[in-house]
């Protein structure tokens, strides 16, 4: 059948590989790639026709991956890593091809050969990595957002690479070439730009107002792919230009129906990606060579993860981000493979050679979704024997903290919580690791202390031992597990209200105590879902009782039972079990017309009418000689059964 054979074979493995994966508790991406080792060549059993086609289509795989990070990641969220990025990552490509070419030495390579390993080993994996960041929750992350920086501009430099290697003996030809490739991308660029001011917003509207979503998918799809081989056509990454792309269109109102739409065919070609990299394992050639690929696999994880580590502390970025940086992108990357492919044409590099290059590739990749589980851990492991570490306070009260609200993350959410706080003249303090972030607050004369929350010291400053109560706004579920346990060891008494990302990680956070969740999606959902009941003639008592009765489901994790007597749980018990529903008055009902004290309401049913809302006036504990209007939604306070008796008394 041809590639269609292939595909299907593919799939079924791919699937089952996930299915074991998954049941096993390891990333998806792993059960892939063993999915590839077994239909791959260098393996029995079923095997696809022809890998290179593959190979081909595994590319518009990590191309869609990089315009769905395009459109999840607009300019204005690299703006604060550009630093790092454009400074940082030329220096890190640069140690690393010195760190290549030691250990070509180390191997007995050439010193030719040895500088292609260095470049080789000098890139990482921009699919594998965003695949598990984005898995572990952890992209929308200061970490996360220096990674993707990094990545982006280590796959713009594949072109110079791509241009100078092969002209090593002779670098003036080479240099000629990359002025050229220089030119193509400044016109590129240029026309992105008018393309993604002026003509890509009035297209995409005018394709969207014909309300067809198959042709808008197609859309979103042309554009990604289109300007990805435009930007082939002009001598830069394929990948690179659909992430461009991306953010063009993340800039436009149509960028999240965009990356709903294209989700599905994202997640199908990068697993064709992965599976494509499963195929280059050959088990023969890794056991025949396991030594010197163990030895070549230990040093550039050593080493690549010490120089990113390092350069991201030289660049400023402190407490755990160094370590998620190092693990993050310590790997071999997938361009590695086309720097090589090209190497051997070229006849620069011995057969032996690739396929040691190859193997540390797909091996680090491999290792790349247990390595970031560790950084967590390795930084706590860190903090313990080092705590100390120097803090930057702005605005803090000159009497000291106590008995106040410490918010932790100022993203949208934590302004949103610091501004109302202040105007209610209540007192806190905002802590946060993103030197951008720190800089807006301190613009807005906030009290702030830059570090990482999960660290002791931090926590300290912001006075946790004395706080009322911790907000954690941060998304990321792992930094929330470590500042959730830092802050419970330091002062097991205090309230913290948490953000949840999942109902799996509400389970999380009551296991560790948190006070409160709430789950920003989630709630958001419930608001368009009331709107819509609203608009539809449902009552407002009625919507009112299923509100309350999804979210009771929703929250049940966070809101276990206690025998223990705490008073805040037998607060909490009560509050459930009384409730306030609302109740419109009938024009020809038995209320109307009537006052509260001859009904005698309190008395027959047991409920409190707390408030009447007539029109624009709101009546607030009313007597028992106002008289109901035909039209009053009543306030009930009471039981499910005396709000269910008074009810059937209004009816």
């Amino acid at each position: 059948m041809g590639i269609a054979g292939d595909i299907a074979l593919i799939l079924v493995a791919a699937f089952l590989g996930g299915v074991i994966a998954q049941r096993l508790g390891l990333p998806l991406i792993l059960g892939y790639i063993m999915a590839g080792v077994i239909v791959g060549p260098n393996t029995g059993g079923p095997t696809v026709g022809d890998v290179h086609e593959i190979e081909l289509l595994a590319e518009i795989g990590v191309a869609l991956l990089l315009f769905a990070i395009g459109l999840h990641f607009p300019l204005s969220e690299l703006r604060p890593v550009r630093r790092i990025a454009l400074i940082g990552t030329p220096i890190q490509m640069l140690l690393t091809l010195a760190l290549g070419y030691g250990i070509g030495i180390f191997l007995g390579l050439g010193p030719l050969e040895s500088v292609w390993l260095g470049a080789i080993i000098s890139l990482s994996s921009t699919a594998v990595v965003l695949k598990t960041l984005t898995e572990q929750g952890v992209l929308g992350t200061l970490s996360g957002r220096v990674i993707v920086g990094m990545l982006i501009v280590q796959d713009i430099i594949v072109v110079p690479l791509l241009i100078l290697l092969p002209e090593l003996e002779n670098v003036g030809q080479g240099l000629s070439e990359l002025g050229v490739a220089a030119l193509e991308a400044a016109v590129f660029v240029a026309g992105m730009a008018l393309f993604g001011t002026r003509i890509f917003p009035w297209l995409m509207a005018r394709i969207a107002s014909w309300n067809s979503r198959e042709l808008f998918l197609i859309s979103v799809v042309a554009v990604g792919l289109g300007v990805g081989y435009g930007t082939y056509l002009f001598g830069l990454s394929f990948a690179f230009g659909a992430f461009v792309a991306g953010m063009v269109l993340s800039q436009s109102e149509y960028s999240h129906q965009a990356l709903a739409d294209i989700a599905p065919l994202r997640d199908v070609f990068a697993m064709l990606f992965f599976v494509s990299v499963g195929m280059l394992i050959d088990p023969a050639f890794l056991l025949e060579e396991a030594l010197i690929v163990a030895a070549v696999v230990l040093l550039v994880f050593l080493g690549k993860g010490v120089i990113f580590a390092g350069l991201t502390r030289a660049f400023g970025y402190g407490n755990i981000a160094p370590f998620a940086v190092g693990l993050g992108l310590f790997q071999v990357g997938e361009f590695s493979f086309v720097l090589a492919r090209v190497g051997i044409d070229a006849g620069a590099i011995s057969p032996r050679m690739y396929s040691i290059a190859l193997t540390t590739a797909v091996v680090t990749m491999s290792l790349t979704p247990f390595a970031t589980r560790a950084a967590p851990i390795l930084y706590g492991w860190w903090r313990e024997r080092f705590p100390a570490e120097p803090l930057k306070t702005v605005d803090l009260p000159e009497t000291g903290l106590r008995d106040h609200v410490i918010i932790v993350g100022y993203g949208r959410v934590g302004n949103f919580v610091a501004q109302l706080l202040r105007r209610l003249e209540q007192a806190f303090v905002v802590v946060d690791v993103d030197p951008g972030r720190g800089e807006t607050a301190r613009e807005e004369k906030l009290p702030i202390i830059h570090g990482d929350a999960a660290a002791e010291p931090v926590l300290e400053a912001a006075g946790v031992r004395e706080a009322r109560l911790v907000i954690l706004t941060v998304p990321d579920a792992i930094g929330a597990r470590l500042v959730v346990g830092r802050v419970r060891a330091l002062n097991p008494e205090v309230r913290i209200v948490a953000r949840s990302t999942s109902a799996d990680q509400l389970e999380e956070l009551a296991r560790l105590g948190v006070y409160e969740a709430v789950q920003p999606e989630f709630e958001a959902g419930l608001e368009l879902g009331r709107q819509a009941l609203i608009h539809l003639g449902i009552g407002a008592g009625e919507i009112q009782r299923y509100t309350d009765r999804v979210r009771r489901e929703l929250y049940a994790p966070i809101r276990r039972p206690s025998n223990d007597g705490d008073l805040l749980s037998q607060m909490r018990r009560a509050s459930e079990m009384i409730e306030t529903d609302w109740i419109t008055v009938p024009e020809d009902g038995p209320l109307a017309g009537r006052r509260i004290g001859d009904l005698r309401i309190r008395a027959k049913t047991g409920a409190s009418i707390v408030a009447i809302v007539r029109g624009e006036e709101v009546i607030t504990n009313p007597g028992p000689d106002v008289a109901f209007v035909p039209g009053d939604v009543l306030s009930v306070l009471g039981t499910a059964d005396q709000r269910a008796a008074l009810r059937d008394l209004a009816l």
